[in-house]
């Protein structure tokens, strides 16, 4: 009973059930096996389960889980029916951004489901037909018997389904107009937001709320401020999500990352006694700081006792040792030296002092990843004269305009009229190309032959980047790993071969230092499968001698920032080192400007890294430490240590 009560004080302000779970895999498995469940317990008495589907990146796991299940332990789906949430309109069935096809890539052409169990609204019906259409899709649920679970993701605005802000709670399936967010946020599928549908049909909110349960699952740092209004907020029309509370089975799904602005894990402290570790102080005292706008040092037994932190302060108390200990904790962050200072005392330096100099391979997830996100210290460690090797992941061809194309071929074809080189084979290559992308549909995927000319703008730019930091170019590793080389914003799963070409890298290198990507909420998903792939090599690697004295530090700064409590080094810029970081950056012209996938963050990669990094120098002056230009945070990866 005393770990119920201490469950419900921590779950205090939660309007709606909540489980956390490490990661989006291990909370998709736990979905996948309820509704697998639900269709056994099911199938064992002769009834039908009906069950409501949604398409993104939020439920494929869950899908991959059904088909595991239905090939390794005789999961059927014979007596199933299923109804999917909503369509863009109008779209064509067969078209790459059609939930038709999503839902069969990820689901249905691997399950034994009848092709006439399987309902998703029609894109392509003819507009004075949609009502009377939306009338009827109702009608064949409720003639289903309701729906048993309905799955959903979140948008960013708090829409469930394609329920934008200004939803009714007793809404029914309807065609919708799209918010401008939600079409920015789906752009990189149709490869620029003109092209994105304005309209969709919908289930309604009121269609969602009737069904018998609802699982809503949500991942990464990009969705924790929405999931913290949907569970924490009040109920309004402008987050629909928070309808949900209305619901008396209704259930939040998240991983650790979409959980983090939740009170239970953002301040535990307000709401029951903690156990304080080394980590929840720090996370505690900076979060003090801010709140009474002190720094470390300044902050008093009231200050710990009126913000709900009393019992830190009679467990580790007075304010003067536990200020001194974070302070002296904090300050052991900042060095100068990511590489390790040599011939100095490391035991209070987050890097060590030997071997000097280091072996350091920094990955790239894509080819401007390692300027945008650690230029700066990217350019330290040159200048220290350790030995840099920079691994580009992917070739990042999908995210370079058609007219960079047409530049480039454009200067062959006058290069080769100049010099007299011209060949016939080569002029009818070149012309082909151009045919191509002047008869190319939006969202079309491109040639082989574009998609390589992209590749290589992408790898000159990354060249040249690295030439103005200093690597050299045989320290430079394009690994093009093929999950990535689709030619769509969808990749391939990632495979053994894909690891592999990281495991023989690392073997080849044996560094002392690996950077990676730990900028989870990159939307398009590179990230976080370019670091599951290092992870997986690392892990490979560990009994390896050269692992045994090789630290991993993980690196933000495109997407999101660490942090001040979670850095674990902080590298410091001088104004002239984060000029000469945008420099770099600058080199990559085909990202410059516009980027072709910008995300929710319109501004230009260089223009979110130095405010980030800025940021973080302020907060380190705020706490009470010295005042830089901007500092570079990272985190270090243990997990394999234990």
């Amino acid at each position: 009973m005393q770990n119920d009560a201490k469950k419900n004080r921590l779950t205090y302000y939660e309007n709606i059930p909540t489980d956390i779970f490490k990661d989006a895999t291990t909370a998709s498995k736990h979905v996948g096996e309820e509704i697998a469940n639900l269709i056994q317990e099911n199938n064992s008495v002769g009834q039908t389960t009906v069950l409501g589907f949604a398409t993104g990146s939020t439920p494929t796991q869950v899908y991959d889980e059904l088909i595991r299940m239905h090939n390794e332990e005789g999961l059927t789906f014979q007596n199933v029916i299923t109804f999917n949430l909503d369509e863009y309109f109008p779209m064509e069935p067969e078209s790459l951004q059609s939930y038709v096809r999503f839902m069969n890539e990820h689901l249905f052409n691997h399950i034994d489901i009848p092709e006439d169990q399987v309902h998703i609204p029609d894109g392509t019906i003819a507009e004075e037909d949609v009502a009377e259409y939306c009338k009827n899709y109702e009608q064949k649920i409720q003639d289903a018997g309701g729906l048993d679970i309905q799955l959903l993701g979140i948008g960013r605005t708090g829409h469930i389904g394609f329920n934008e802000p200004g939803s009714r709670p007793n809404s029914g399936t309807r065609l919708i107009t799209l918010d401008g967010i939600t079409r920015k946020d789906a752009a990189s599928d149709f490869f620029g937001e003109e092209y994105v549908p304005r309209r969709a049909i919908t289930m309604g909110v009121g269609t969602i709320l009737d069904a018998d349960r609802i699982i809503m699952m949500a991942w990464g740092e990009g969705k924790a401020p929405i999931i913290k209004e949907t569970v924490e907020g009040p109920i309004r029309e402008r987050v629909p999500a928070t309808y949900l509370q209305k619901h008396n089975n209704a259930q939040v799904i998240l991983d650790e990352a979409s959980a983090e602005n939740l009170t239970r894990k953002k301040t535990p402290w307000l709401l029951t006694t903690c156990n304080w570790d080394d980590k929840l102080i720090r996370k505690g005292v900076v979060w003090l700081c801010q709140k009474v706008d002190k720094p470390v040092l300044k902050l008093t037994d009231g200050d710990y006792n009126e913000h709900g932190m009393g019992d830190l302060l009679t467990q580790f108390g007075p304010a003067y040792d536990i200020n001194l200990k974070v302070f002296n904790e904090l300050q052991h962050t900042i060095t100068g030296w990511p590489g390790g200072k040599p011939n100095a005392e490391d035991i209070d330096r987050p890097e060590r002092a030997e071997p000097y100099p280091k072996r350091a391979i920094v990955f790239s997830p894509h080819p401007d990843d390692d300027v945008i996100s650690m230029g700066g210290t990217l350019i330290r460690l040159v200048e220290q004269e350790h030995e840099v090797h920079i691994a580009y992941q992917t070739s990042g061809n999908i995210a370079v305009f058609d007219d960079d194309v047409i530049r480039f071929v454009d200067f062959v074809s006058e290069y080769n009229e100049m010099f007299d080189m011209q060949q016939e084979e080569a002029e009818n290559m070149l012309g082909e190309i151009k045919q191509f992308i002047n008869q190319k549909e939006p969202a079309e995927v491109d040639s082989q032959a574009i998609k390589h000319i992209k590749g290589l703008i992408r790898r000159g730019e990354a060249k040249a980047a690295a030439r103005y930091c200093g690597v050299p170019e045989e320290k430079l590793h394009f690994l093009d790993m093929p999950f990535y080389e689709t030619g769509r914003v969808k990749k391939k799963p990632l495979s053994e071969d894909d690891i592999d070409i990281i495991i023989d890298l690392l073997r080849e290198v044996k560094p002392h230092q690996v950077y990676a990507a730990g900028d989870l909420s990159d939307p398009h998903g590179t990230h976080r499968v370019c670091l599951k792939a290092i992870l997986s090599a690392l892990k490979e690697c560990q009994d390896d001698d050269w692992m045994q004295d090789c630290y991993i530090w993980l690196y933000r700064g495109a997407w999101q920032e660490w942090d001040i409590n979670e850095i674990e080094m902080a590298v410091p810029l001088s104004p002239q080192e984060l000029a000469k970081k945008r420099r770099a950056i600058f080199k990559h012209q085909s990202q410059k400007d516009r980027p072709l996938f910008p995300g929710p963050d319109e501004r230009e990669f260089w223009q979110r890294a130095e405010q980030r990094n800025r940021e973080t120098a302020l907060l380190y002056d705020e706490l009470g430490f010295a005042e830089y230009e901007a500092i570079e945070g990272f985190v270090r990866y243990k997990e394999l240590d234990k």
